[in-house]
């Protein structure tokens, strides 16, 4: 069931969002060769509580961390460890914060000191994915006029689109309804109207789009090992069009 939110909800939703925010600008500088997945995700923990929320992820289905934090390969759901970021590592850094009671979510990609010219290229191309498919939200479309501008984005660069996983609505949830592929799907299409909050995300693959999950039951890589990225908003739909909730600064 796809909920439409109320003025009270949206209120909440978008307080949760900003908070969201403000964690990645702090986490953002962090992402620098020498530090590990997990003093980000204790840093994040801490600046989640302080402020009264909480970690969406932390225990959802089992998940043992705050935040996912995806190294090179790793497509998403990594868990935070003590590896440290090597010089041209690309960082995706997927969190989400419950506060009282109202969901965000939001992911980012960063390179660790200088990242390689193919790196640079694949983290731009996810990053026009997202901002195409966000383009398409306003009230009539339909999900799959986001999924074919995500799809159509990425493939015309030569990079595999990720179909074992996709965006949702979020807001009252972690994960709501509708799924939001970022491949046109033979599935549910329904249209947007105002009051859906939707979390799109693309996860494009510099090879194929082949992934698989390893036997913590969580990390999932590209299968032909090639280099990952992830980008992530939440957005309102609105009678006009869409605003997007979550926020963070790209920088190389």
């Amino acid at each position: 069931m796809i909920r439409i939110k109320t003025q009270r909800e949206i209120d909440g939703i978008r307080a949760s969002c900003e908070l969201l925010s403000e964690l990645i600008k702090v986490l953002t500088p962090m992402v620098v060769p020498g530090a590990t997945p997990l003093d980000i995700d204790k840093v994040a923990k801490e600046f989640t509580i302080r402020h009264k929320g909480y970690p969406a992820f932390l225990g959802f289905e089992g998940y043992p961390a705050s935040l996912c934090i995806s190294v090179n390969e790793t497509v998403i759901h990594g868990i935070p460890n003590k590896r440290k970021f090597l010089e041209g590592d690309i960082v995706g850094i997927d969190g989400g914060i419950n506060l009282n009671g109202f969901f965000s979510d939001a992911a980012i990609t960063l390179p660790a000191g200088k990242a390689s010219a193919e790196a640079e290229a694949l983290m731009q191309v996810t990053r026009e994915c997202l901002d195409l498919g966000i383009a398409q939200v306003k009230p009539g479309a339909r999900i799959h006029d986001i999924s074919r501008a995500v799809f159509s984005h990425a493939t015309s660069h030569g990079y595999g689109v990720v179909r074992q996983y996709c965006g949702h609505g979020v807001g009252l949830e972690m994960h709501e309804d509708p799924q939001i592929p970022n491949y046109v799907s033979i599935g549910p299409n329904p249209r947007l109207v105002p009051g859906m909050v939707i979390a799109i995300e693309p996860m494009i693959n510099a090879g194929k789009a082949d992934v698989k999950e390893l036997a913590d039951d969580w990390t999932v890589v590209t299968m032909d090992k090639s280099l990952s990225a992830h980008y992530e908003h939440s957005i309102l739909v609105t009678e006009t069009g869409h605003e997007v909730l979550t926020s963070w600064t790209y920088r190389s």
